[in-house]
């Protein structure tokens, strides 16, 4: 006798067995804010990150790879595969236009769960007129019942099917402005909260729930640290109390020392050029002003180590939940270790704590809590980009340059702990997303023609292999310009305007200015630039 399943079973079976198959891969997208480019141990630097360590001894580290300069721009070229130019983001502070998709739209169309933890800072960030309701307003003392943006642009409302974060850029640590659960508002936390570990939370409860589905997941977690005001944990901050008081030349000494010694640098092709800053240099200070430069490079420090004490938390999930060989890690941050200092409140400043205490925002403070608003500074961070020159907002490799670490155990072809120097950019996250996940990058979107992408799947380095890659990468931000080809980078300086050419091939560092040299190479790729910004920028 012949046993024969119904056919109602039969199909129960097979549908079963297609989400059982479903074997592609997770995708976790870790982004920094404000790193210095050798602020990683796994990149030279002294801070204590031995979870991110772990995902480049046991991945892939990039040597050449690139992000926009500043945090709307990388973010938006992050997520769409698009110059940031093409969908809006020729300035901070502005909306993702709809004629580019987000990683999250296009893998949400190809059946993949999204979530997102952290800082968006893509939305059209309009301040209140009246500059006392706007600090009243930052400060959590007024709610004027209105959203921090237009609600259709928000994470929410671009793919993400979940999203715990600020929409603005710039947070009080301790208590955010502009923080929302999707959509609501946010106007409580409770009196233990820090941002960083809101977001980690937040990443692992997403980790969690999406874990009990077959399906895959992506998952963007965008960190606000260590960017400005300098807010750590007196825990995290007492760790580093004492390691930076020979101060920044020290600083970037030893760590283009670490770097040479873990061969991420050759000395003949990366000379230590002179550290930049603005100001008097640290032996002209006296020791009073000494001890508040080492204490705010403290706190920087802190707030590294708590986002990697974080994605700690992050493995530790992945793995509990069978996720961890199957996900694709990527750890980048936006731009380099920022100079900023901001004297004054407003915009996105405030003057006082929710309960009414003043902000301090100059003087000999002792930086780290709600009560003070600290930078690091020009010197600082030119130490902290080491081996590079310049910083955040610069189009100099120093403003431009990231770590940015692969880390996947299924799928990495390449010797653990292997560092590549093929160029990379944030762009080529969306067609590497789309490539590993089998989704098509669509022509049209919501009912918007969508932008064809510029961005080149990294998937070939990944495995091992060689990429054609980028014939040329463009630059551009507030006056800032650069376009490297054939290992030449001609830049354009924000505060000057006169163009400089540098032989990267010869000189990562950028110490060797040929523009004198090379009049008709400096003609030929400054008309490069400029094609490619006419193509590029918003009609109107």
């Amino acid at each position: 006798m012949k046993f024969r399943f119904p056919f109602a079973c039969l199909c129960v079976l097979f549908l079963t067995a297609i989400v059982q198959a479903d074997d592609r891969p997770n995708i976790v997208v870790i982004m920094l804010d404000d790193l210095g480019y050798s602020d990683l141990g796994c990149y030279g630097g002294e801070i204590q990150t031995p979870n991110i360590d772990a995902l480049a001894h046991n991945g892939l580290r990039f040597t050449s790879f690139y992000n926009c300069a500043r945090c709307c721009p990388t973010r938006a070229a992050l997520l769409t595969g698009l110059y940031p130019h093409q969908v809006g983001l020729i300035r901070n502070g502005r909306s993702l236009t709809k004629n580019g998709v987000t990683i999250a739209e296009a893998l949400g169309q190809a059946g993949y769960q999204t979530a997102m933890a952290g800082k968006w800072h893509l939305s059209q960030t309009n301040p209140i007129d009246d500059r006392q309701k706007q600090l009243d307003w930052l400060n959590h003392q007024a709610d004027f019942d209105r959203p921090f943006a237009p609600l259709d642009t928000y994470p929410a409302k671009r793919g993400f099917q979940h999203h715990f974060g600020p929409v603005w850029g710039v947070v009080n640590y301790f208590d955010p402005f502009s923080l929302v659960d999707d959509t609501k508002i946010v106007k409580d936390v409770p009196d233990d909260f820090y941002m960083t570990d809101a977001i980690t939370d937040k990443a692992v409860e997403y980790i969690e729930t999406m874990s009990k589905k077959d399906t895959p997941f992506f998952l963007y977690v965008a960190h606000t640290a260590p960017h400005w005001p300098l807010h750590a944990k007196p825990e995290d901050i007492a760790k580093y109390e004492k390691t930076y008081t020979e101060g920044w030349q020290k600083l970037r000494d030893d760590r283009y020392d670490r770097m040479l010694e873990m061969g991420l640098i050759d000395p003949q092709t990366f000379p230590k050029p002179r550290l930049q800053g603005d100001g008097p240099d640290w032996q002209a200070l006296d020791d009073e002003h000494r001890k508040h430069m080492a204490q705010l490079m403290a706190v920087h420090a802190a707030m590294v180590d708590c986002v990697d004490q974080g994605i700690g938390r992050i493995m530790a999930t992945l793995k509990t939940t069978q996720r961890f060989d199957n996900t694709l890690i990527l750890v980048m941050a936006d731009n380099g270790a920022s100079p900023e200092r901001y004297l004054n409140p407003g915009f996105d400043r405030p003057n006082e704590t929710r309960d009414g205490r003043s902000i301090q925002y100059e003087g000999l403070f002792n930086p780290g809590s709600e009560t003070t608003w600290g930078y690091i500074g020009s010197y600082w961070a030119n130490a902290a980009n080491t081996p590079f020159r310049y910083w955040k907002a610069q189009s100099f490799e120093g403003g431009t340059h990231t770590p940015m670490i692969a880390h996947w155990p299924s799928g990495l072809k390449t010797k653990p702990g292997s560092l590549t120097d093929q160029p990379g950019h944030v762009i080529d996250v969306m067609p590497t997303c789309l490539e590993i996940a089998g989704a098509e990058y669509p022509k049209s979107y919501d009912g918007h023609d969508i932008t064809p992408l510029e961005g080149q799947s990294l998937s070939a380095i990944l495995r091992g292999e060689k990429r054609d890659g980028h014939d040329q990468l463009f630059f551009e931000h507030e006056g800032g310009k650069a376009v490297i080809a054939d290992g030449w980078k001609l830049v354009q300086p924000k505060q000057n305007g006169k163009w400089e050419l540098y032989h990267l091939a010869e000189d990562r560092t950028e110490t060797k200015n040929l523009a004198g040299d090379h009049p008709q190479r400096l003609k030929d790729m400054k008309q490069h630039w400029q094609t490619w910004f006419d193509r590029v920028k918003p009609a109107n």
